[in-house]
Formats: C-alpha cells, structure tokens, sequence
C-alpha cells in the first residue's frame, strides 16, 4: 500500500469511526473511548499496526479525543448549572495521580496485555449497563477521606488502563451514592477532563519504536486520528441527541450495554488466540 492510499484509507476509516461515534455520544450521553478504542484498534490493525504497542496508541489517542469532549461536555452542563463542582474539587486529586499511574503502567504493558484489561473491564461496565437499577445503593452521600482518595485514585487508574473518561466508572460511583443521575453524568464529564489532560501529557512524551505507529504518531497520540474523530464527533452528535428524544433511554443503554458486551468479548477471542 502506498502512502497515499494508506492515508486515504485511514482518513475514511477514521471519518467513519468518529462519525459513528459522535451518534452514540448525543444518543446515549456516553463518552466516546469505550468505542474509539477497539474501533481504533482494528482499524489500526487492518492497516497493517498491529504491533505489540497498538493498543498504546488506541487509549492515547482516544484519551485526547476526551480532552475536547468532555470539555465541551462540562461547559454545557455548566450553562445548565448541573455540575457538582465541590465533587470535582474533592475528587480531582486522586483522579489526577491514578492517571498518571495509569500511563506508567500502560508504557509498560504490549497490546495483547493490554486488551485482556479493556475486555475485563468493559465486560464489567456493560453488565452494569444492562443489569443495573436506578434503586441500588451503596450510601446516601459522597464518600470522603479515605475511601474517597482511594476511589477517585482507582476511577483515574482504570479510566487510562481502558482510554475512557469518567462516566463509565464515575457515574455509577455517584448515583450508587444518591447522586441525581443528571447531576452524575454532568459532573462526570469533568472527571474526563481530570483523567485526559494529565494522560495524554505524559503519552504524548512516551516514544515508540520507529515503524510501530500509524503516520503522524505523536508519542503515542496519533494526531490524524485525534483531529478527524473531533471533527466527525462534532458534527454527529447532534443527530444523536435527536434521536435520543423519540427513543426511551433506559432502552438504549440496556441495547448499547449487550454491544458492549459483544465487543468486550471479542477483544478477548483476539487477546486469548
């Protein structure tokens, strides 16, 4: 393949993946990683990167897709007045250092480690997402000290480890502790920033081997990618949030949560083969 066909052939890859992205994201409210990163991946893949640090480029580059996102996703609930700052204030410490766990231990791992944790972990979000009620409860509050820099750690670790922003984990964690789920999702896309912006830093100072990377590889954020998906996203979205309002939502996740659940194990045929 020459390099003119290789970056068109990426450029409508990635148009596709962003475009398809950006629907889910207005559709359903959730944050685009758990689907860039595999959508990533065989896309990379199928362009001939599937090399031990492939799965190192998705989460970067995916976890630069949040930066944007999610800032623009907090600014619009913030209009509205529905972000918990004193949350993100009290969170934001713990969130900050486990990303920056995160990426030392991702620099580490090879893909084919790499993509048992993504499957793990978004088997367990799907699962939430299917099975989950809005009744269930751990507490009537936050919680605080301790716990609270223990879980806001864990939420940042994990988050890098899958290349997602917060909504994943962090919503749950909040309406499992009486949070209003508007408040939760509101408050939980500046955990994406809290998570991006200290990652994608430190990936975007972590060299990889000469030839591993798609074209234009920055460190480990792949800056097509990274431009394009923004790009479709933006323009998508809004279809999405469209949709959404002739559509039951709980019925959407419970439908987006069994795709989930499909991806999730095939990431795992792939890294057990």
């Amino acid at each position: 393949m020459t390099d003119t066909t290789l970056l068109l052939a990426m450029g409508a890859m990635l148009m596709g993946i962003g475009a398809f992205a950006g629907v889910l994201a207005g559709l359903l409210g959730v944050g685009g990683g758990i689907v860039l990163v595999p959508a990533f991946f065989y896309a990379f893949a199928a362009l001939g990167y599937e090399t031990p640090q492939l799965m190192q480029i998705c989460l970067a580059t995916s976890l630069a897709t949040i930066i944007v996102t999610s800032a623009r996703s907090v600014l619009s609930h913030n209009r509205k007045g529905a972000v918990d700052w004193a949350v993100l204030r009290g969170w934001a410490p713990g969130i900050a250092l486990g990303a920056i766990l995160g990426v030392l231990v991702v620099a580490q791992l090879r893909t084919v480690t790499l993509q048992l944790i993504f499957g793990i972990l978004a088997l367990g979000v799907s699962l939430y997402m299917v099975l989950g009620r809005s009744d269930w409860r751990l507490g009537e509050t936050m919680p605080g000290g301790i716990v609270r820099g223990a879980a806001s750690s864990v939420v940042g670790f994990l988050s890098v480890l899958m290349g997602i922003g917060g909504g994943s984990f962090g919503v749950p964690i909040m309406t499992l502790h009486g949070v209003p789920i508007h408040r939760a999702v509101a408050t939980a896309a500046g955990f994406g920033l809290l998570i991006a912006l200290p990652s994608v830093m430190g990936f975007l100072l972590t060299p990889l081997p000469a030839g591993v990377a798609p074209p234009m590889t920055l460190g480990s954020v792949n800056l097509p990618a990274f431009l394009i998906v923004i790009a479709m996203t933006l323009l998508t979205a809004p279809i999405g949030a469209a949709l959404a309002h002739r559509t039951k939502p709980a019925r959407l996740k419970r439908v987006f949560g069994a795709f989930l659940i499909l991806v999730a194990l095939n990431m795992l045929r792939k890294a057990l083969i």
